[in-house]
């Protein structure tokens, strides 16, 4: 048998205990979807579903994998994604819960870090470029203030380097970058 919960917020204790028939669950990514059970201390959804061995996602995840900037971060992914198949058949059908659980909240984890390493790309790409429009800015005004003058005459680079700083909304000089 074959369950798809697409849209659901929460698996409450006992919810498919016993459920021998059960082979395949089809859930969303969400994390703290199982709540532990209080009297017996432990998380019991799927408690003696000896033959779950199929957890499939919904929820737009193949979307969210594809845009993943580097091809090594989406093979992580789905190495991650797809390890709980290969984990689940050979799991005491007491401890499938908790394995789920933890297996979402992994890769809900390695998606965060993902997502973090995407920023701090993006950040140290724009302020590559913002140097490089600065430069060019700066070579732009340089060569336009050498042409009006004569060949001997000697040109001040720094006072027109701290002119177009000023100009160019640059707040922070990192010294000999440009």
């Amino acid at each position: 048998t074959d369950v798809e919960l697409p849209g659901v917020e929460r698996i409450e204790f006992h919810a498919f205990s016993n459920c021998l028939a059960l082979r395949r669950i089809v859930i969303p990514l969400k994390d703290n979807m199982f709540p532990l059970d209080t009297i017996q201390e432990r998380y019991t959804q799927f408690d003696h579903c000896e033959n779950l061995i199929t957890v499939d996602l919904v929820g737009g995840i193949d979307k969210i994998i594809s845009s993943l900037l580097l091809d090594c971060w989406r093979n992580q992914v789905n190495h991650d994604i797809n390890r709980i198949n290969w984990m689940l058949p050979n799991t005491p059908a007491c401890d499938k819960t908790s394995l789920i659980r933890v297996w979402i909240r992994t890769v809900l984890r390695q998606m965060a870090h993902f997502r973090n390493e995407h920023h701090v790309l993006l950040k140290e790409a724009t302020t590559l470029l913002e140097l490089a429009v600065w430069k060019a800015k700066l070579d732009e005004k340089e060569d336009c203030s050498i042409e009006g003058r004569a060949k001997k005459a000697k040109f001040d680079t720094a006072g027109t380097r701290n002119e177009r700083r000023i100009t160019s909304g640059a707040n922070v000089v990192i010294r000999n970058v440009l």
